[in-house]
Order: structure tokens, then C-alpha cells, then sequence
């Protein structure tokens, strides 16, 4: 090529700004999400990994049990602002599970399931696993063998076994429902095949609680987007101590160091608030490059999750539109994990620490990512007894056992919908757009991914813990009845 033709080239504008960080380290390159064939794949293998995981070793269900709940749910790269992940193709994979191509082993002594999945016509064999550790749930190892942290014991502070719920663990066996209760409860356990149980309480004590065959008092259960309420209040507690100042602040996430940047136009309130903006470059494996608000790739990529969710690209401006993202309460994480260490403190206890053990929640336990974070925007466990405690401390407006943990006016700012168009508060939902139809408007409840819910009913002094399989239909008609025939009996 001729000097001069190099010089008549257009110059070729960079796709990220290279401009050096003035302020340290900024962000590294932003995320670009692989959706290539294979890497979907990958996904596919390492979230049934850990779906039996969580069942197996971590809910502790037999493995006939395990089995006849799980469900295949293939990866989908993920879409624009009005994008629902609807995948397909489950029927295919259980196909290829029964004809032997993916072949599923269970480790009960390591506590690892590992999904291998062959097609000759694919390539490489791709192989997913995950395990279980006490105190980080059920770890995505993806195609790594081991863990990329540094494994330390996590001890829960016991509430006194002598003392009642909720403060400590002692339960008064709750007098028989009324008939109309006991109906819903019928009607909703033969409805809902994936229920685990379902508990409803006052702040004093436990008024009603019923378990399927599969569910038990003792037996943790999955939360997926019930953690973010836990993130949240986290937040609240931070603030309460004095380590943060406001929700309207910039989010002071370690990478986004660079005041120039739109980043620092992000606020706490945003990401609680699920208006961050946030998204990222989605490479399809065929040429195509789209715009993507991510879905589930927090609990399915063997990687770190706040890292990733630090990297993601301001895609919508902060504060504009509603979008319902994982990486936002990952930002947040990734924040309260920097607040506690630059204090010199152990991350993983003090976390616990700072809500979970103050509630006398011994039986909860975050799932940890492979870089150790404990995952900020779902897949936790607990009791329906530990749930209720939540729900509890917002009964109660942040007071605890006589001492304040949360703000005041802490419950009203995260129970309340202050945007036109959605019911999503921050972190929790509300009922202003009356999916329970039975059920007040300024009802609340931490949601998440198959229906588990901790029901937040201030007006009525009531909080409803309720606990589902993965995957599986909660029939919601009748749930809205029991929580109705709850309220007349027992508000």
C-alpha cells in the first residue's frame, strides 16, 4: 500500500474510550458477553450444575427428589430494553440427557455435580460443574476445577435457643387455622408442585406455618432475587453505621474511579432502583455485535461477578428508564465488599454480620461466585423462619430487639414505588399494580426468580414467607387467597 493512499484513509474511530485514567486505575475494557453457540453451551452446563447443587447439597433433598424437580433451562443471550428471556429447547436437552449425550455425576462426598455434555457434531465435549461450601451456597466452577479464592470457615452468630421468635429459636407451635385458611393452604400446596412451604407471621411470633413433603421447618430453601432485598438492606445498614452518606450519592463502585466518566452519574438509589442504565456489548458468533441488559449470566458464568458487573457500559442514561438487571446489585456488592475491607475487616463474616446474624438468621448463607464475592443480586438460602425475620424488621421499621439497624424512614424509601410505570420499589416490589388483587396496595415483597416471596403487609402487621422450586409454577391466585384469609384471621 502507497504512502499516500495510507494517508487518505478515514480514520478508523475506537469502539471504547482509550483515554488514560487520570485518577488511577478506571475500568477495565468493558465486558463483551460471548453468545456464541459454545459459549451458551457452557452456560447451559454450568447453571443445571448448579441447580443440583443447590438442591442436592445445599437445600439437602434426596437425589430422586432433586431429580424430579430439576428442570433444563438452556442459555439465551440477552436482549434489548423490552427483552423477556423466553428459552426454548428444553425438551431437546432432556432428549439428550435420556439418549446419553449429556451425562450428569453427583460427588455427594465433595459435594460437586458435574454436567457433561457430547455432540459429535459440536466439538469439544463442554463440561460445567459447581459445588457446595457451608456458608457460600452453591459455587459455579463452570469448565475450572477448582476455586480461585481462598476458602476460610464462616461462623453464624446462634440466636438463644431459649428465647422466642424472632429473637431468638425457640417456636411456640402455632394454634390451628381457621377453616377458610386451611382451604387456601389445600387449594395452594395441590396447586403449587414446587412449593416448600409457607409461613405467616406478626413481629411477635409465628401464626401459621405448613410444609410440603420435601419442605421441613430446617430445610434452606432458594431466594434467587429475594437476596437483593438483603443487599439492600445491607445498604440501609451501612448507611445507619455511617459508612455511607446517602442513597443519592454517586455509587463509589472501586472501578469506576474517574469523576469524568457517566459512570459517576450513577446513584445508590439507581441501581436500587433498578434505572442504572447499565448493559453491555452482546457478540452473537456470527458477525452480529447488539446492545444487551443482562439476564442470568451472574449464575452462570464461572467468573467474577463484581468485576463484571463493574464493566459494564452506561447504556441508557442514569436515572431515565426502568430495566430490570442482575449487575446493579452486583455494583453494590462490589461496594460493600470495598467498604469493609478498606476497614481491614474479613469480608465474608462481616457481611454476615452486619444484617444477617443481627436477625438471629443462623440458617442463611449467600452464594459465592468463584472469586469468593457473595453474590449481590440473588441465590441465596434460608429457613421460611429466617425469611420471615425480613419481613420482620420491616414490620418493625428498621428496630431490632430495641436497637435501631436501619434509618428512619428506611422502610417507607424501600418499600415505596416512586417512578410512574413500574411497581418496583427498591429492591422490593409492591402490589400498586394489584397482581394480588385481595391484598392492599401498599403491600410489599422481596421476589424472586419461581415465586419465592417475604410479604411486607405494615398496615396489617403481618410478613408472609413463602419458598419455591426453581422453575416450577406457583399458582398465584390461590396465594393471593390464603395472605387474604391470613388478614381477616390474625390483622
Amino acid at each position: 500500500m502507497s504512502d499516500q493512499h495510507r494517508e487518505s484513509a478515514a480514520p478508523v474511530e475506537p469502539y471504547f474510550d482509550r483515554t488514560p485514567q487520570p485518577f488511577g486505575v478506571g475500568p477495565l475494557d468493558p465486558l463483551v458477553y460471548d453468545a456464541s453457540p459454545r459459549a451458551l453451551r457452557q452456560r447451559t452446563a454450568n447453571f443445571a450444575a448448579k441447580r443440583l447443587v443447590d438442591m442436592r447439597y445445599v437445600s439437602g433433598l434426596d437425589r430422586a427428589t432433586a431429580e424430579r424437580h430439576f428442570r433444563w433451562r438452556p442459555a439465551v443471550a440477552p436482549g434489548g430494553l423490552g427483552f423477556r428471556a423466553a428459552p426454548a429447547g428444553q425438551a431437546e436437552l432432556a432428549t439428550a440427557q435420556r439418549r446419553g449425550d449429556i451425562v450428569i455425576d453427583m460427588e455427594d462426598a465433595d459435594r460437586r455435580v458435574t454436567v457433561r455434555w457430547d455432540d459429535a457434531g459440536f466439538g469439544e465435549p463442554v463440561v460445567g460443574a459447581a459445588i457446595a461450601r457451608d456458608g457460600y451456597g452453591g459455587i459455579v466452577l463452570g469448565p475450572h476445577t477448582n476455586l480461585q479464592f481462598d476458602l476460610q470457615p464462616v461462623s453464624h452468630r446462634e440466636p438463644d435457643p431459649e428465647r422466642a421468635w424472632p429473637l431468638g429459636g425457640a417456636v411456640e407451635k402455632p394454634a390451628a387455622p381457621p377453616t377458610d385458611v386451611t382451604g387456601a393452604l389445600d387449594t395452594f400446596f395441590a396447586r403449587s408442585s414446587g412449593a416448600y412451604g409457607i409461613l405467616i407471621a406478626s413481629p411477635e411470633r409465628i401464626l401459621c406455618e405448613r410444609y410440603s413433603k420435601f419442605g421441613a421447618a430446617d430445610r434452606v430453601t432458594p431466594s434467587w432475587s429475594m437476596t437483593k432485598a438483603i443487599t439492600c438492606t445491607v445498604i440501609g445498614r451501612l448507611i445507619q453505621e455511617g459508612r455511607l452518606a446517602s442513597v443519592y450519592d454517586p455509587a463509589s463502585a472501586p472501578l469506576w474511579r474517574d469523576p469524568r466518566s457517566i459512570h459517576h452519574m450513577i446513584s445508590f438509589d439507581h441501581l436500587l432502583r433498578m434505572r442504572s442504565g447499565l448493559g453491555f456489548p452482546v457478540s452473537h458468533g456470527d458477525g452480529r455485535v447488539t446492545l444487551g441488559f443482562e439476564n442470568s449470566a451472574v449464575y452462570q458464568d464461572a467468573s467474577d461477578a463484581f468485576e463484571a458487573a463493574q464493566r459494564s457500559v452506561v447504556a441508557t442514561v442514569p436515572g431515565a428508564v426502568y430495566r430490570y438487571i442482575n449487575s446493579g446489585l452486583n455494583v453494590l456488592g462490589a461496594i460493600i465488599r470495598d467498604r469493609i475491607e478498606r476497614r481491614g475487616l474479613p469480608y465474608h463474616e462481616t457481611l454476615y454480620g452486619l444484617l444477617v446474624d443481627r436477625l438471629g438468621m443462623a440458617s442463611y448463607q449467600h452464594s459465592a461466585d468463584l472469586a469468593g464475592n457473595l453474590i449481590g443480586s440473588g441465590a441465596g438460602f434460608a429457613t421460611l423462619r429466617d425469611y420471615a425475620k425480613l419481613g420482620v424488621l420491616y414490620l418493625q421499621n428498621g428496630l431490632w430487639d430495641g436497637e435501631r439497624l436501619l434509618p428512619l424512614g428506611w422502610a417507607e424509601y424501600a418499600l415505596t414505588a416512586t417512578h410512574t410505570g413500574t411497581s418496583y420499589a427498591a429492591c422490593f416490589r409492591t402490589n400498586i399494580d394489584r397482581l394480588f388483587p385481595d391484598l392492599p396496595p401498599d403491600t410489599a415483597w422481596a421476589s424472586g426468580a419461581s415465586d419465592q416471596r417475604i410479604f411486607i403487609l405494615r398496615r396489617h402487621r403481618l410478613t408472609v414467607a413463602v419458598s419455591n422450586e426453581t422453575d416450577h409454577p406457583m399458582d398465584l391466585a390461590t396465594l393471593n387467597r390464603v395472605i387474604a384469609a391470613a388478614i381477616a384471621t390474625w390483622a
